[in-house]
């Protein structure tokens, strides 16, 4: 049997873009054992995609962690992998591309990357001024799967009970607000009381303001749930499968260009992406499922569910542009 391997460590939101990448690997080695390498907070995403047959953790030892390196050197060579897809192409990867080839470089399997020496090298020019999607569906075609052999994108995996939330059987629509994102990059966060603002001409419009986020995102979510008696917070109570259920029926989302995003736009969500001067919307906006490589049959459109507004600083986006630029269902 042929035994094939994806390497993809994250982050969420790259993670969830790599999606229609590995159905398309996936489809092409359909006889394959196909086997994923990432990082273990993603590995039960990687387990509900269906499409692996063994799901490996990278715990990314530091460089003076010799053993764990050679842990890993084992336990990649002891896998007789005849082919190797590197979805993170980073230095890391890059590195694993080598530990390999030692001693006996031409034991290698085929390796479909950046690094110099593989045997299907992406080695484009304009490889880094392209979307994820479209930069991977480069490095595909290089490796033998083009586009017109991606599959139709399928979500019917995504299976989560919200009915807790009683948001469906009140039949008041909602939207989700995503005021989160890296602790490390705050400037990539709108400021919490205009997402307040916001829940509240939400309220006023007949929306039910439904917030995202994780504990380290209390204090936004709070300031929100505060400023609107009606809004739902679902901060810290927002499990990645629940995320992508809710985003099914909701109205529309509008959040910070943070993972969660990655999730609710792939269901057909009506999306609103804010971003600071820090981070480029052409580079890695989420996409919506008819947006890219594997569109949904019986969509010929591409249908973009998914529009982006960006200001340097992000603070100087006013509520009012925020909510005429919004499209609700």
């Amino acid at each position: 049997m042929e035994r094939i391997l994806i390497i993809k460590l994250g982050a969420l939101g790259d993670f969830i873009l790599s999606y229609r990448a590995m159905t398309a690997i996936r489809s092409h080695h359909k006889h394959a054992h196909l086997s994923v390498l990432t990082i273990p907070s993603l590995a039960p995403m990687a387990k509900a995609f269906g499409l692996f047959d063994d799901v490996w953790c990278d715990d990314r030892p530091g460089i003076f962690q010799v053993s764990q390196f050679r842990a890993l050197q084992k336990r990649l060579l002891g896998g007789q992998f005849d082919r190797i897809y590197d979805l993170q192409t980073a230095d890391r990867t890059g590195f694993y591309f080598r530990l390999l080839g030692w001693p006996f470089a031409r034991l290698r399997p085929e390796w479909s990357g950046i690094v110099r020496g593989c045997s299907h090298r992406h080695d484009r020019a304009d490889r880094t001024t392209k979307h994820t999607l479209e930069r991977q569906a480069d490095q595909l075609a290089i490796a033998g799967i083009p586009i017109e052999d991606y599959p139709p994108l399928d979500f019917s995996w995504v299976k989560a009970d919200v009915s807790r939330h009683h948001l469906v059987e009140n039949k008041t629509p909602y939207v989700l607000l995503v005021p989160g994102g890296s602790k490390d990059h705050p400037q990539k966060r709108w400021p919490a009381g205009n997402y307040a603002a916001l829940a509240v001409q939400l309220e006023a419009d007949g929306f039910r303001p439904v917030v995202i986020g994780t504990s380290n995102e209390a204090d936004a979510c709070a300031e929100i749930a505060n400023a609107c008696d009606n809004a739902l917070n679902l901060c810290g109570d927002s499990p990645i499968m629940e995320v992508m259920a809710l985003a099914r029926d909701a109205a529309g989302a509008v959040g910070n260009d943070t993972g969660p995003m990655h999730l609710i736009a792939p269901m057909g969500c009506p999306c609103l992406v804010l971003y600071s001067g820090t981070s480029n919307p052409e580079m890695n906006r989420p996409r919506g499922p008819n947006e890219g490589p594997g569109r949904i049959p019986g969509n010929e459109s591409p249908g973009e569910t998914v529009s982006a507004l960006r200001a340097d600083p992000l603070s100087d986006l006013s509520v009012d542009v925020v909510r005429d630029t919004m499209v609700l269902r």
